[in-house]
């Protein structure tokens, strides 16, 4: 008798104390759950294994990329719905929660899905886990290992996901009608180059480079000298082609180089652009230090990074399993005020912060739709496990952005020279339009 999401769905229901908001279709070809709701898929038991070894994220992630489980439909309704019942719920809940091997719930919860599942041993994580580092967090070898795990996946993938700009950060939208991504990339970096106010042959550092984008236009727009740095081998390469082909070559250097290794400063203008969430708690006064080092005094740096909320107790703050596994290794998410803080500590002030939340939701939704309407070639370009991982990460991390969980804040800060004069205007923003 094919009854196995019935007893599934009995068992979510008994463990959540609450009715569950999506449907489940499991491997006997059996269905349960509200009708004309969201459907969740569960292709293999083999899911239920890796749940009962590690229950939580990192159990779920794993039967998402080894394709067990799957949505029929759209997959940011199955995560509106499950994240509204679980995570934020649990993450309201954190200071009463039961330690699960006492939790009585739980217990009932392991033995049925043992019942169902059989209590072999755990298949093993898909061939995208990145395997468990150990060392000290942010050395330069395990962060170059980290950098090549999220960005040497293949430039044909990351060209299809971001389509012809090749940008990996947060995009600048407007409302315009017929206002397209690589509209919203380029007046992006636009904008930090006007925060930056860069001038003819003004020496630019690019820490976290990527594919080249930013300092293409700083030196075609702008006349800026460009050095840009990457820890990626292959965004180096595909960064110097673009720059060749673009007749560059003269005013940009692309180096596979560890931005604590930049040693010929005095720059103008350091443009930081989703990097720093890949430096750590344990480096960020050190990196604000560095950066600091290599600006002429007047110098402005342009910090843009995600932002999460303050935690109750800072202590146990760690980042998501499934992201740390699969996504960004050994990333770190600070609040703005503690980036603030630091770089004020390493000398500099503060002149601007921007908050672009919503504009990063936008962006990822964006990008979830090449992903899609590329699905069978991204497949081909990298596997499809990898595609999957990028898939639920993005459309995740929107709603995250939407939800007001994370946020992403460009912050100019300038380097006092002596004297204390900023260069700032008194009033115009000069990089308003």
């Amino acid at each position: 008798m094919a009854d196995a999401a019935l007893r599934l769905t009995t068992l979510a229901e008994e463990l959540l104390g609450a009715p569950l908001p999506v449907r489940i279709r499991a491997w006997d070809g059996s269905e349960s759950g509200p009708p004309g709701a969201p459907t969740l898929i569960i292709r293999h038991r083999r899911a239920l294994r890796r749940l009962l070894w590690k229950p939580g994220e990192l159990g779920l992630a794993r039967a998402w990329v080894a394709g067990e489980i799957d949505v029929d439909g759209d997959l940011y309704a199955v995560l509106e719905r499950l994240a509204g019942l679980i995570w934020e719920r649990g993450a309201d809940e954190n200071e009463h929660k039961v330690h699960p091997v006492r939790d009585p719930r739980m217990r009932a919860a392991a033995r049925g899905l043992v019942e169902i599942a059989g209590p072999w041993p755990p298949p093993a994580p898909p061939v995208e886990e990145i395997r468990r580092r150990h060392g000290t967090l942010h050395t330069r070898r395990r962060d170059k290992e980290a950098i090549s795990h999220h960005y040497d996946v293949g430039n044909d993938f990351y060209a299809l996901v971001l389509g012809p700009s090749m940008v990996y950060s947060c995009a600048y939208w407007d409302v315009g009608p017929g206002f397209t991504l690589e509209d919203a990339q380029r007046d992006k970096l636009d904008l930090i180059c006007r925060k930056l106010g860069l001038r003819q042959d003004d020496r630019l550092l690019d820490v976290g480079c990527g594919w080249g984008s930013m300092a293409i236009h700083a030196a075609r727009e702008y006349g800026a000298r460009v050095t840009g740095v990457t820890l990626s081998r292959e965004q180096a390469a595909f960064a110097r082609k673009r720059i060749a082909e673009e007749g560059l070559t003269d005013r940009i250097e692309i180096r596979v180089q560890d931005y604590r290794d930049v040693r010929d400063g005095p720059y103008d203008a350091i443009s930081s652009i989703g990097m720093a969430e890949h430096v750590g708690s344990v480096r960020y006064r050190e990196y604000a230090d560095d950066l600091y080092g290599l600006l002429k005094p007047g110098g402005r740096l342009l910090n843009h990074q995600i932002a999460r909320r303050p935690e109750k107790d800072e202590g146990q703050y760690h980042i998501d399993d499934f992201i740390d596994s699969y996504v960004f290794p050994d990333g770190e998410l600070a609040p703005l005020g503690r980036t603030v803080s630091t770089l004020e500590e390493a000398g500099f002030e503060a002149r601007d912060v921007e908050s672009i939340r919503e504009h990063y939701a936008l962006t990822l939704r964006r990008w979830v739709a090449n992903l899609e309407e590329h699905w069978a070639e991204a497949v081909r370009a990298t596997s499809a496990g990898r595609a999957r991982v990028w898939r639920l990460y993005m459309a995740a991390s929107a709603l995250s952005f939407e939800r007001n969980r994370i946020g992403v804040n460009q912050i100019l800060a300038v380097r006092p020279p002596d004297g204390g004069a900023s260069g700032m205007p008194l009033r115009a923003r000069l990089w308003s339009t």
